[in-house]
């Protein structure tokens, strides 16, 4: 039985875990162990391998520190303070498939568990982005986890001869420490919720759908995110190719194996500007992650049998309880501080749109552009909100068999003149309630964010992952009750102008 624990004077704390002893620290009410690993570091003959198992250590190992982060380039934009949402300490080093933990003080037993998997489009993040400290998850009971993964080239190219998907391999490994490690912290493995945001929000999506991920949680939340965005496998190796020919390398294991990460990633960095064109539209003219992310998970493999949508109409996921749910105004993130929103002009926002969606200019009048002088970014931010984020969960929702409950955080950020909204990640300070890191002048939430709604959205969270209970009622095809965060109340949705045009 994993469960030796003790405090020393110094305020540290031991758990004993199957690998070892590890020692955290204890600050107030909560104790955080920092940096613990769950896989052995994916270098060398790792590089490009399934997740193995890390190897066990003598004494106590330090986890007071969170360690490295997965290799990544950042593109932060220069209006806005984004350090708190991808993290700050990017330095280098291997063993980076690491979990920090943060739970009540004392520790406890069959405490809740949720585990939390960030986002930055499959390509940036970081475990340790202060927006999502767990402290206020501790605080109220409930053993907090929040998990790094391979990114990018390392962990969602299908390089042939490579096992696929190796960034979600990653996350279910994770998952699978929880289930072997968590009650040596007080943490109920029989009640885990995984939650995670925009691309962590769509892994979480493709982890219900896993048949290698059942079993590992008994709830999920779905935030910004849904399955829509996999590719083909096929249609995915139009990019290996490519990176390949930029690279100069074969484009098969040894091939990749032979470049240096710093290479690697500057590869990566150019192939993912909107000025490099590749085309990864699937056969019916789509190109599903509307070129935000060259980098996303594929289904056709073991992880992905199939497209998530597909897998969930023929029951996938079904014994999982879900709350999925979006931000009201998720593309202004993109096109308000980069100015696009208001300088685009017709032709050219027909032509980006056509990129990914083929009936281009029947979305953008569906979206009133050429009605009463709208503005032809208005227009194609509006059509974005719904195409890349909004429908897609609500059809990620439809096709749930499980019990499905449906959110919507509509409270807009003063930040950018007011501009910026209901965008893109603007609900994580206030399920994590971490106001202050995103509070300033160039701050996501502006100078004087609510606390009282973090105070409500944050328990919501606290509560499903406790119980499952939720204030209101669930989500299906004909009441389509969404429940309005900032307001407190359920409303019926009905279909939005992007419907005919998605799956």
């Amino acid at each position: 039985m994993l469960t030796h624990q003790q405090a020393t004077d110094s305020g540290d704390v031991v758990v004993t875990t199957a690998a070892g002893a590890v020692r955290g620290v204890r600050s107030g009410a909560v104790e955080r162990f920092l940096g613990l690993p769950y896989a052995a570091p994916p270098v060398g003959a790792l590089r490009f391998a399934e997740p193995q198992p890390a190897a066990s250590w003598q004494g106590e190992r330090d986890a007071t520190h969170g360690g490295v982060t997965a290799p990544q380039c950042h593109n932060p934009f220069p209006a806005l303070d984004v350090a708190p949402l991808i993290g700050t300490d990017q330095a280098g080093g291997n063993d980076y498939l690491t979990l920090n933990i943060w739970r009540p003080a004392g520790g406890g037993s069959a405490l809740p568990v949720m585990v939390w998997i960030h986002g930055g489009g499959f390509v940036i993040g970081s475990k340790d982005a202060s927006v999502s400290d767990g402290s206020a998850f501790a605080r109220d009971g409930v053993v907090c986890i929040a998990i790094n993964y391979r990114l990018g080239i390392e962990g969602f190219l299908p390089i042939p001869g490579v096992p696929t998907n190796l960034g979600l391999r990653d996350q279910i490994a994770a998952l699978r420490w929880v289930q072997d490690n968590i009650a040596a912290f007080g943490g109920d493995p029989g009640n885990v919720t995984v939650f995670g945001e925009s691309a962590g929000g769509m892994a979480v999506a493709d982890l219900l759908t896993s048949p290698l991920a059942a079993g590992l949680f008994r709830r999920a939340i779905v935030q910004s995110g849904h399955g829509a965005m996999t590719r083909d496998i096929g249609v995915a190796q139009r990019l290996v190719r490519r990176l390949a020919k930029m690279l100069r390398i074969r484009p098969d294991p040894d091939g990749f194996r032979s470049v240096s990460t710093k290479r690697a990633l500057d590869a990566q960095q150019k192939i993912s500007q909107p000025t490099t064109l590749i085309d990864l539209r699937d056969g019916d003219g789509r190109e599903p992650v509307f070129g935000i992310s060259r980098f996303v998970p594929v289904h056709g493999d073991d992880v992905l049998p199939q497209q998530p949508l597909a897998a969930l109409k023929k029951g996938a996921g079904k014994d999982v309880d879900l709350l999925i749910g979006t931000n009201a105004e998720e593309m202004n993130l993109y096109l308000v501080p980069t100015g696009v929103r208001e300088k685009i002009g017709r032709l050219m926002a027909t032509y980006l749109l056509h990129r990914s969606q083929p009936r281009a200019r029947k979305v953008l009048t569906a979206y009133g552009l050429g009605r009463d002088g709208r503005r032809p970014g208005h227009a194609l931010t509006d059509a974005l909100n719904d195409l890349v984020f909004r429908w897609p969960a609500r059809r990620f929702a439809e096709e749930h068999r499980g019990r499905t409950h449906v959110y919507e955080l509509d409270w807009r950020s003063p930040a950018l003149d007011g501009e910026l909204g209901a965008c893109h990640a603007m609900e994580l300070p206030f399920v994590f309630d971490t106001l202050a890191s995103v509070t300033g002048e160039r701050g996501l939430a502006g100078t004087t964010p609510p606390q009282d709604l973090a105070d409500q959205v944050h328990k919501i969270w606290v509560d499903f992952a406790k119980t499952g209970i939720l204030p209101w009622p669930e989500f299906d095809a004909s009441t389509r009750q969404v429940y309005q965060l900032s307001k407190g109340e359920a409303v019926h949705e009905p279909p939005m102008p992007a419907a005919p045009f998605l799956p």
